[in-house]
């Protein structure tokens, strides 16, 4: 896997220069995070769902400046299953280990069961999925090895499939970590001590103590919990360690500890963002009395409140401000690593070329169809809660009603794109809410515009459309459209936007194209494409 060099945001940057970070540290949707360390290294995966890849895997050196270098899923299992959009399925909140020389990433598909990959090599190639335990409704899983090498698996159920909620289970897991050799106990029930919604459990041991964290209360208005007990079976003891307090972070939801190589201890966890999905914060933890304290406690009651500016961790490293990557110039042959699809990738979505550009070809829709049955989507998360996109893209048409452009991607979706008509294109707006109700499209002609060339082959001949497409996003996620066709004048047209989140995630920015499954004559055509130069991300 070709891991990118250094980049650095134009729209968000959370170390400050002077010893100083604001949060988020992640402003972009890694839903429910986890961390772990290896010697002074910091690893970091997140919640992917059905988007592939899957299991981003970040890199930092001071929990601050992160780097995406890879995933760790290429393709869900069952193919059959995850080879079409499977909305807010998938990967649910992974943990990730070192154990024994080897990274461990563990998650829970809630229809199919507890999930597991692993790798020597972090920036390499990971095994395939590992099924440890199959069944439905078993999600947020995380593993503890003992130090005398036995394995355990500390999770929790999704209710919406086993109609069980706000406990958390420990069972024994084989020594390798691949198979469940004990049944399950039960060891924190929320609905007895008003602890609802008891979720996301995280495994650790310090000092003779088991400890589990947690959050409970919700995304929007939760808070963390951590017990303890001298076996992993418990009985447990446990306390509110982290809530909103006076505050503005909502939540603060589920994430993960990490003792670094200098001696301090951090807490990274999300914060419900709404159409921006789930951005990460770090939170400074102390122990007191032999329990965690994350935040800053400002009364002295035991629990901490989350803090807007911090000093930095401490590390020996000289560290760059550097950032996951947004903009793309597409002159690599491999697809950068900030881009997923709605399903299991297929060569037939797209790929990169030997000129330096990005290929996506249209996909067939029935007249029933809208975007969220779409598998090939080409996205990546919004990075910032103000920002500009543009791209610089060429559209071909095989065909009548081929169509492709720029798009911001949820629940509710809009896009701008050009769409054959005849022999011209229409510079359209497309925009559908409740899309994944099975909403309607509306379709606005802003223009129409001649094409830009023509193929001087005979056999089925491809119109272009040469074209530049933006898009603004503001405060509170209103989202504006803009064109040009020569990068120096910009037209502000269509509607505006309100984004909005998809099923879990937030919502997203990147690239569609698409056709009727059968064209007026009721044949099926040559696919079109969409040729995508750059993109770029800036103010």
């Amino acid at each position: 896997m070709a891991v990118s060099g250094q980049y650095q945001s134009k729209v968000w940057n959370p170390d400050n220069g002077d010893g100083t970070y604001t949060n988020p540290v992640l402003n972009a949707d890694y839903s429910d995070p986890d961390v772990c360390a290896v010697g002074d290294d910091f690893y970091l995966t997140a919640s992917s769902f059905n988007c592939i890849p899957g299991l981003p895997l970040l890199y930092s050196k001071d929990l601050v400046n992160w780097r995406i270098i890879n995933h760790a899923l290429q393709e869900q299992i069952p193919t059959a299953f995850y080879n079409r959009p499977q909305h807010g399925k998938g990967v649910w909140a992974p943990s990730i280990r070192y154990h024994d020389g080897e990274f461990y990433i563990y998650w829970g598909d809630p229809d199919h069961g507890v999930m597991m990959v692993k790798t020597s090599d972090p920036y390499g190639e990971w095994e395939a999925p590992v099924c440890v335990i199959k069944g439905k409704g078993l999600i947020d899983t995380c593993p503890l090895w003992d130090d005398d090498g036995r394995c355990y698996l500390v999770n929790a159920y999704a209710a919406s499939r086993m109609h069980i909620n706000s406990v958390l289970m420990v069972r024994e897991l084989s020594a390798d970590g691949t198979k469940a050799i004990g049944n399950p106990t039960i060891v924190f029930d929320g609905n007895i001590n008003g602890n609802f919604t008891s979720e996301g459990p995280k495994f650790y041991k310090k000092d003779g103590f088991y400890y589990i964290m947690w959050p409970a209360g919700g995304v929007e208005a939760g808070w963390q919990m951590c017990a303890r007990s001298k076996s992993p079976f418990g009985p447990y003891e446990y306390r509110r360690v982290l809530d909103k307090g006076k505050s503005s972070v909502n939540g603060p939801h589920q994430g993960g500890w990490v003792h670094t190589a200098m001696g301090e201890d951090w807490f990274l966890h999300f914060q419900d963002k709404g159409c921006y999905g789930r951005v990460v914060h770090l939170q400074p933890l102390a122990w007191k009395d032999g329990w965690p304290v994350i935040g800053i406690d400002k009364d002295g009651d035991g629990v901490g409140e989350p803090v807007a500016k911090f000093t930095k961790p401490k590390t020996q490293a000289h560290i760059a401000n550097e950032n996951p990557l947004e903009s793309d110039e597409f002159s690599s042959p491999h697809l950068g690593l900030q881009w997923q699809w709605h399903a299991n990738y297929q060569e037939w979505y797209g790929m990169p070329t030997a000129e330096g550009f990005f290929r996506l070809f249209t996909n067939k829709l029935s007249e029933k169809d809208n975007l969220f049955a779409a598998p090939n989507l080409l996205l990546q998360k919004t990075p910032a809660d103000v920002f500009t996109a543009t791209a610089k893209v060429r559209f071909a048409a095989k065909a009548e009603g081929q169509w492709g452009g720029l798009l911001m991607m949820g629940r509710d979706y809009s896009a701008l794109i050009v769409r054959r008509v005849e022999d011209r294109f229409a510079l359209q707006q497309v925009t559908c809410k409740n899309a994944d109700k099975e909403g309607t499209e509306i379709i606005e002609t802003i223009k129409t515009l001649k094409p830009t060339s023509r193929d001087e082959v005979t056999y089925k001949p491809a119109l272009y459309m040469d074209i530049y497409l933006r898009l603004h996003v503001d405060k509170g996620g209103k989202t504006t459209f803009s064109y040009s066709l020569d990068d120096k004048h910009y037209k502000k047209c269509g509607k505006p936007f309100q984004m909005r989140e998809g099923v879990w995630i937030g919502g997203k920015i990147g690239f569609c194209a698409e056709e009727p499954a059968k064209d007026a004559n009721d044949k099926i055509t040559d696919k079109g494409f969409l040729d995508i130069d750059w993109f770029r991300i800036g103010q």
